[in-house]
């Protein structure tokens, strides 16, 4: 064995043996959901908590398991890392295939949650691409499959105006001109606004009910502002980039990875799926879906869920004091990334809500997440309980993943959900049944 292959090993043991203990200490509370969930007491992590499964993929015949009243299927196959799902107005869908690429390690630590990543399928080489599928028949499978637009960086995010496709990279946000029913974009793209690579590398968006602004969501460079609150500028937020006169302004901040971006319609308000801190605890702080208000700071670094300070965090009081309270718990890790609402209707059984690809934990004792989940909505605002609509990504002994849920979307029949899965490299379609 090498020897950066017996390090990775010996990390490995250290970090199962810090599990074992959180085990021992009784660190394996409920999850913290809803409105008022009961966040456990923070419990600083001297050697951080890492666990992930191995990505497996599917074996022929094996798929997500399907909540009662819902069936699935693939609606495309043999994907190279699909991350983002964007379905035109034609009907045509695109998806952004793109990957966390590994960055030089900074400690022990860096390393082993490097090489775990790359056993776990969340690392590599990014295909760096964005894919068009077209269900031609109407069957609920694709059967064409065209490379829209390749030579990107990390692409995630993406949104049509007029004849404008907007794809959202990790360094900046292009625009490229584009008609519907085109399946191939050879012009070049135009920047519109830099975004900062490097860190949560995600930068989805999402175009305003007007169809006059963009939003920009751009995460974090690090766990808690370890580099200071300079490398952090512009980050943890989500932009507003008006498209007109190209000027950008941060719409909300104080998020740490805000990736999922949906409008709850009723209201006409963002929302969002944040993922919060590492190495409090499994359940400390949550996850959360809030609606993000122009101006507001939801805490990150200073503090978490409802102004409780982490003090680890060189502190400042007042923004402490103006950090507002998010709206709903989802659980501690859960990675959620993926957000689509779906009205009342779509699926026989669901009433109006936000549908969740939750990517899955990293970095807790009892993996969470790895699922697709739904919150139902009432007058505009969540009120739970969290249902699950795809289960079945991990094994029951967690030690390997066959899937891991991202983005989500509506189907261009208007009566399904598609989600990205970035391990099994398919696009699942569910529909009532």
């Amino acid at each position: 064995m090498s020897m950066s292959g017996i390090f990775a090993r010996v990390v490995a043991m250290v970090g199962a043996g810090a599990i074992l203990m959180r085990r021992w200490d009784g660190d394996t509370p409920e999850p913290a959901f809803g409105g008022t969930p009961n966040i456990p007491k923070a419990k600083p992590q001297g050697i951080p908590t890492l666990k992930m499964p191995t990505a497996k993929g599917w074996t022929e015949g094996h798929k997500p398991k399907a909540a009662p009243g819902f069936k699935v299927n693939a609606f495309a196959d043999k994907m190279d890392h699909p991350r983002q799902i964007y379905v035109l107005p034609n009907g045509d869908v695109l998806v952004a295939e793109s990957s966390g690429e590994a960055g030089k390690p900074k400690s022990a630590f860096d390393y082993a949650a490097s090489v775990t990543m790359r056993r776990a399928g969340a690392m590599g080489e990014s295909p760096n691409r964005i894919i068009l599928l077209r269900d031609a028949d109407g069957d609920g499978v694709a059967e064409v499959r065209e490379v829209l637009l390749e030579n990107q960086r990390q692409p995630y995010g993406m949104a049509l105006v007029g004849e404008t496709l907007y794809i959202g990279n990790t360094d900046a946000v292009m625009a490229f001109p584009y008609k519907l029913g085109q399946t191939r974009i050879t012009e070049p793209g135009r920047k519109m606004m830099d975004t900062k690579p490097g860190g949560h590398w995600t930068r989805n968006l999402i175009v305003s009910p007007d169809q006059k602004k963009l939003y920009v969501a751009v995460g974090s460079l690090s766990n808690i502002a370890d580099q200071g609150m300079d490398a952090e500028k512009d980050r943890a937020c989500i932009h507003e980039l008006d498209l007109e006169t190209g000027a950008t302004r941060v719409f909300g901040s104080g998020l740490r990875n805000p990736v999922g971006m949906a409008w709850e319609p009723n209201a006409g308000t963002l929302w969002t799926v944040v993922n919060e801190r590492d190495g409090l605890g499994d359940e400390t702080p949550p996850d959360y879906l809030t609606k993000v208000e122009d101006g507001h700071f939801y805490g990150w670094p200073y503090c978490y869920w409802d102004r409780v300070v982490d003090d680890r965090v060189p502190q400042d009081a007042e923004m402490v004091a103006k950090a507002t309270k998010p709206d709903f718990a989802l659980g501690g890790h859960t990675a959620s990334l993926g957000l689509s609402w779906v009205p009342q209707g779509l699926l026989a059984g669901l009433p109006a809500g936000m549908a969740i690809g939750q990517h899955g934990s990293w970095n807790r004792s009892k993996l969470s997440g790895y699922k697709l989940a739904f919150v139902p909505f009432e007058n505009g605002h969540p009120v739970g309980p969290v249902r699950d609509i795809l289960t079945g990504f991990l094994s029951p002994d967690e030690k390997f993943s066959y899937g891991r849920p991202v983005g989500v979307a509506v189907g261009p029949d208007k009566s399904s959900l598609l989600m990205a899965d970035d391990v099994g490299d398919v696009i699942w379609r569910v529909t009532a049944g």
